[in-house]
Order: structure tokens, then sequence, then C-alpha cells
């Protein structure tokens, strides 16, 4: 079987790659603007006609779709985030129609909702900012595409390799910067929010079972912890991880759109469970501790200090 894996260097395409590439028989493609990419694209930039090319090269039996843009600004987000998804469908219709794609999402395309309850896949969407109302342009393109398609509607990825670009990542970093000072003090937004975490090694097994699931599946899955946390409690579990001794102060900023308008997200992941025998096996605690043990080492050695 041979797996074309987009957006395989990024934070969930490195676990997802790694996955697949334990399966019995796949042969794993990485596809991307890198040199060393086993096929050079850029959905964010490429000719249709030369991305139909490429794909038409590798003849992929599944192509999993990993890309996307998660700052910047809206021209950006919609680039990457709906134009890519949009002309990786058109060129697979091309080059290889019998592919199976499976794109990864975001719950971000939900917007706000209801206190207390778990949205399902018929929930409507109204994404809060230009990074929800992108994704969900990019789920709508591949829904509509006439492909043996399914988006796996990810919620709040967290775990190992977690980057600092978003609050997990971030908040690791800074973690590690203020070591063992008890006076430090981490200076963060407000963080009261609720969030669906999800183990970013079960979105991985998620997205390897979609790819190796018989018979057409629905076109869009949650992909979740099923379970509404606090934001504090993210951090004051990873504080913990870390041994931090000083304060965490919560100070109002202007902050994001979405953290203002969406106070609770959680999906129910039912569906998913139902069509692919998947459900999350990985604790927020157990998430957050695999996060520092990746993090801190990566930190101290950064400086040339050597991990304890």
């Amino acid at each position: 079987m041979r797996i074309l894996v987009l957006g395989a260097t990024g934070y969930l395409g490195t676990h997802v790659a790694e996955r697949l590439r334990a399966l019995p028989g796949a042969g794993v493609l990485v596809g991307g603007r890198s040199p060393a990419a086993d096929v050079r694209v850029d959905l964010a930039a490429d000719r249709p006609a030369d991305l139909t090319a490429a794909l038409a090269a590798v003849a992929p039996d599944a192509v999993v779709n990993c890309a996307g843009a998660t700052g910047g600004d809206a021209v950006t987000l919609a680039e990457v985030n709906a134009r890519g998804p949009a002309v990786l469908c058109a060129a697979l219709r091309d080059a290889a129609p019998g592919a199976r794609l499976v794109h990864l999402g975001s719950a971000a395309e939900y917007g706000p909702t209801e206190t207390a309850v778990r949205v399902t896949e018929s929930a409507a969407t109204r994404p809060a900012g230009p990074y929800g109302a992108t994704k969900l342009a990019g789920t709508v393109a591949v829904t509509a595409s006439g492909l043996d398609a399914v988006v796996l509607r990810v919620g709040n990825p967290v775990g190992p390799g977690a980057p600092p670009t978003g609050l997990p990542g971030r908040v690791a970093a800074l973690l590690a910067d203020a070591g063992d000072d008890a006076e430090a003090v981490l200076r963060l937004g407000d963080l009261s929010a609720h969030r669906d975490f999800v183990d970013v090694r079960d979105v991985a097994r998620a997205a390897q079972l979609a790819v190796t699931a018989g018979g057409p599946l629905p076109p869009v899955l949650n992909i979740g912890g099923g379970d509404a946390r606090p934001v504090r409690e993210l951090v004051r579990t990873l504080a913990d991880a870390a041994g931090f001794r000083g304060r965490i102060a919560e100070e109002q900023t202007d902050g994001s759109a979405r953290s203002a308008q969406v106070s609770w997200q959680c999906s129910d992941i039912t569906a998913a469970r139902d069509a692919l025998g998947w459900s999350p096996s990985h604790s927020l605690e157990a998430s957050v501790a695999a996060l520092w043990a990746a993090a801190r080492p990566r930190a101290r050695t950064a400086e040339g200090v050597p991990a304890r």
C-alpha cells in the first residue's frame, strides 16, 4: 500500500507518518516543499496541472493531508487551509480517483457551542475567526469532492512535540526557561475556557485507522478527547510535571477572537468509535507528561546544558 503524507514535517504530520510507517506492507512517501521530500508539492502555490502530474507519478493508494496553517494573516490561512485542500481534491480526481483521502480538519470549524454539550458532526458550523473559517472551507472542498474521502475534525492536540505556536508548547517552553527559579512568574492570558484536548498520538492512530478502514466512511468524524477540560487545568498539570515552584499569573489580554468567543468546546466522538473502532487511549495527564518529557531535554540541551 502506497501512502502519501502531506505536511509530514509538522506537529500532527510527524506523528501520523511515524504511525503509518509501522503498518505492515505500507510504503509511506512524504510530500512537501522540502528538498528532502519524496514528492515535491506545495498545496498553497502549485498549479493544479503540476500537482496532478506529481500525484500521477506516485499513484498513491491513500493520501493523508496534514498540511495546514494555524497562524498568519487571513490570506496565508486561506491559501493553505482552503485553497490547498481544494487543489488537492481536483488533482486527485484526475491523477488517482480511487485513492482514499484522509484530511485533518479542526474543531475550530464549529465555533461557539452550548456549554456542557458535546457537539456532533451534524452541528452547525459558525467559526469564530479566519482560522476556523478557512479550515471549514477546506472541509467543504473535501466533502464535496466526490472522492473516497473523510475529514477528521481534530480537537486541541497535546502531547510530545507540541510547537511553541500553541498554548501547550508555549507553556512548556516558558517552564523550561523558568527552571528551578521559585521567584519565576508565568504571565498568561485568561485560562478559564474549556477545551477538548486529544493526544497527538491518538490523532495519528485515528488517521491510520481511517486509511485502512474498509468501505466508505462518514464524510466527517470528530477526533477529540470526548471531555471538556479547563485550560487552567492543562497549565497547572504541566507546571506540576515540570516541578515549577513559581507563580502562574492570568492577565487580561486582547487574546484571540476564538478564545474570547468560544468558552466551551467538546466533541461527541461516538461516530469515530462506530466507524473506526477508535477512542482516545491517553489521558490528559499522560499527554502532558509526554509533552514535558520531550520538551525539557530539548530546551536544556539547546542551551548546551545536559538534560537531567
